[in-house]
């Protein structure tokens, strides 16, 4: 890496040192674009898939005897029952609720099949769901179900990150290579690239993705991307994992490409040098938007 003429030429980097303090000190604060916050898309069609159910149950809304009347809608209405979980954003079917501290005991409830409606009522009953309803805590459940959704949602903004990584990655890759008339596959499997262009790679699973994979006359290219706005021993084990990647492709004779960006890695400078020492490649968003990623596959495949 350290050797390569794309770092001298493009960043001025004369050293080995140079290269890694560029990487370091141009990372990027965030990759959050708009689509980042909720995945609107998914949260309607889980509201639509249930909606007239969820304006029925709306009719128990301010009513007294609640429970009387839960028990009347779900008997005309059993339909109702099997998103009774989903109005607690909980999303299995079968749950175990601790009922007896002294003896430990257990009620199931498995809503995934016809369920007693007095057990569904005392389940929504227990939860406090109904007395939010009588007291007019929630003044339209269609409503509620949508911000449940948007809530559960937010578990998937880890997952968009990664994501919006690729993307933008994605956008280089496929410039340089309608450029330069090389081929790409994303999410690359060993029997995609075997398949495609008969070439083999060793993968520890048979399902290993690898975000990213190069096809030139001269070399396979492998990529991997990740971004990381927080620190933590993730990162320690991320770094781990990328020397074993390095050396497997590089003994099958292949080219690997460690593509990382964010603020993470300021408080995890050790093991991401300790990688930067051992693995050919390592590069951030500022170092593929100046053309490094490009010079470096052309340099490599002039070799």
């Amino acid at each position: 890496m350290k050797q390569n003429p794309s770092f001298q030429k493009i960043l001025n980097c004369k050293t080995s040192d140079d290269v890694f303090e560029c990487l370091v000190s141009n990372l990027k604060q965030t990759i959050k674009s708009w689509d980042y916050f909720v995945n609107w898309s998914k949260v309607i069609k889980n509201y639509r898939d249930i909606e007239t159910r969820l304006n029925i149950l709306n009719t128990l809304i301010g009513k007294s005897d609640i429970k009387k009347e839960a028990k009347e809608l779900l008997n005309k209405y059993p339909e109702i029952m099997p998103i009774v979980p989903d109005l607690l954003a909980y999303r299995d079917r079968q749950v175990n609720i601790l009922s007896d501290f002294k003896t430990f005991g257990f009620e199931s409830y498995d809503f995934s099949k016809p369920i007693n409606v007095d057990k569904a009522v005392k389940f929504l009953d227990k939860s406090g769901f109904l007395k939010l309803l009588s007291d007019r805590n929630i003044k339209s459940i269609p409503d509620y179900f949508i911000g449940i959704g948007v809530g559960l949602d937010s578990n998937g903004r880890k997952n968009r990150s990664g994501t919006a990584m690729e993307d933008i990655i994605e956008f280089f890759v496929k410039d340089l290579c309608d450029r330069n008339g090389f081929e790409y596959i994303t999410q690359a499997t060993a029997d995609k690239i075997k398949s495609k262009w008969d070439k083999t790679i060793t993968v520890n699973k048979s399902s290993k993705r690898i975000d990213f994979a190069i096809n030139t006359p001269g070399k396979l290219y492998l990529i991997e991307t990740n971004f990381y706005d927080g620190g933590g021993s993730k990162l320690k084990s991320t770094a781990g994992e990328y020397i074993d990647s390095y050396n497997q492709w590089t003994n099958d004779g292949h080219q690997f490409i460690w593509i990382t960006d964010g603020s993470g890695w300021k408080s995890t400078r050790g093991p991401l040098r300790d990688t930067f020492d051992v693995i050919d490649y390592i590069l951030n968003i500022d170092m593929v938007q100046k053309g490094i990623l490009e010079n470096l596959i052309i340099e490599k495949d002039k070799v």
